[in-house]
């Protein structure tokens, strides 16, 4: 935690420079539509500060959050196409809501022009210190014979501690109750004390816990394991093949900003995701960095498209709506 932290407490962004030559004097504003400190807001912050330097141009944060990220995401449709703000998003914004809104306000393949993926991270079923299950078929078994008592919490409806775990309790047909937090950190701290039983989260912030014996890793919900927990095991082993929930997220500019302008961006996202400090940084809790072919735009627009034909059934099913 202290190494994730310390990415968080080290970003300053102050480059200055020009992107558009009538505003060259002018700051970049990039939306993050999430509380500041969370695991998507720091990745944002650190790249956005090798972006900043490349760029040549001041980049200021403005975190915009509620409703799932919906505020933030608006904000940013509405934002003038002219390479003066662009906005991070992730498959909690781009995919969840789909299913949990029942008229989100904003399309998430039409209304946004992907500058490239900024980072994945596997996701982890972590349960309470004291939980009696110390795998996946153990809680299984812990939650049939409790059903409709055992809780889940998240980092709230749509986020992407709640997706991952709708993901997996479809999966396995289990009765767990929701409890829906706001922010990562309330619900980590109750998991922690104990006041749920387990929490469905990215390596950036479960990993830390795990370590220091905080919570207990019972299962990855991904197809292969975490070198840092070569014991745990994934729920592929354990028979549910079609689970397999990372964490990605990416930067949007608004619709229809020109392609040059994307392709700037997009050159300065290669550049800061390249940056080998930064990688090492990531890799210690668990995020790759993209590299190559998977930073361009048309990544993020397969990862949305594949999203919502795939993932959204399951959790419309679910039947659990903010609106």
């Amino acid at each position: 935690m202290t190494r994730w932290l310390g990415v968080v407490a080290a970003v300053a962004l102050t480059a200055t420079g020009a992107l558009a030559q009538p505003d060259a004097s002018r700051p970049i504003t990039l939306i993050v539509p999430f509380p500041a400190g969370g695991p998507s807001d720091a990745l944002a912050r650190a790249l956005a500060q090798g972006m900043s330097t490349h760029l040549k141009q001041t980049v200021v944060v403005e975190n915009v959050s509620g409703a799932s990220g919906v505020i933030g995401l608006v904000r940013l449709t509405k934002a003038a196409p002219d390479g003066l703000t662009f906005g991070f998003g992730t498959i909690g914004t781009h995919v969840a809501n789909a299913a949990l809104f029942k008229q989100l306000p904003y399309d998430p393949l039409a209304d946004f022009e992907p500058v490239g993926l900024a980072g994945t991270a596997p996701t982890m079923l972590a349960g309470k210190p004291s939980l009696a299950a110390a795998n996946l078929k153990e809680f299984m078994a812990y939650a049939e014979a409790s059903p409709g008592k055992v809780t889940y919490g998240s980092a709230g409806i749509g986020s992407i501690s709640h997706f991952a775990c709708v993901v997996l309790f479809s999966a396995l047909k289990a009765n767990i109750t929701h409890v829906p937090y706001r922010g990562v950190a309330p619900a980590m701290n109750d998991l922690m004390g104990g006041h749920i039983d387990v929490m469905c989260d990215q390596t950036t912030t479960a990993l830390p816990q795990v370590t220091g014996g905080k919570i207990k890793a019972l299962a990855m919900l991904t197809d292969r394991k975490l070198p840092q927990l070569p014991a745990v095991g994934t729920a592929a082993e354990a028979g549910y093949r079609d689970v397999n929930v990372r964490a990605w997220n990416a930067f949007f500019l608004p619709k229809a900003t020109p392609g040059a302008v994307v392709q700037r961006f997009n050159d300065a996202l290669r550049a800061a995701a390249g940056d080998t400090a930064l990688q090492r940084q990531m890799a210690a809790v668990g995020v790759d960095l993209p590299q190559a072919d998977a930073l361009a735009p048309g990544t993020v627009k397969e990862l949305i498209a594949q999203g919502l034909a795939r993932d959204v059934p399951a959790l419309k099913a679910r039947g659990e709506f903010l609106d």
